[in-house]
């Protein structure tokens, strides 16, 4: 696991999980496994560009670009 997956994963942990939830790796699904909603979704894209000094445009920020830790960190890698 690299550094950017292992932030992202204790981001997701301690925002959105509840403590009796069951741990999650970089291939739990997150948004439809239902952890990730979409206001949250919004709060950790902007978290992502605030960290990574970036702009991930509306239409590249979907449910299905959200949908795993993975799937984050390829299209953070996009752009920066």
């Amino acid at each position: 696991m690299d550094d950017m997956q292992k932030m992202i994963l204790e981001y997701v942990e301690e925002e959105y999980l509840e403590d009796e939830d069951e741990a999650i790796d970089v291939d739990t699904p997150l948004i439809s496994g239902g952890i990730v909603d979409s206001f949250s979704m919004v709060s950790l894209k902007r978290f992502l560009e605030n960290k990574y000094n970036i702009s991930i445009p509306d239409e590249k920020a979907t449910p299905e670009a959200f949908d795993t830790v993975d799937k984050i960190c390829a299209l953070v890698k996009e752009f920066i």
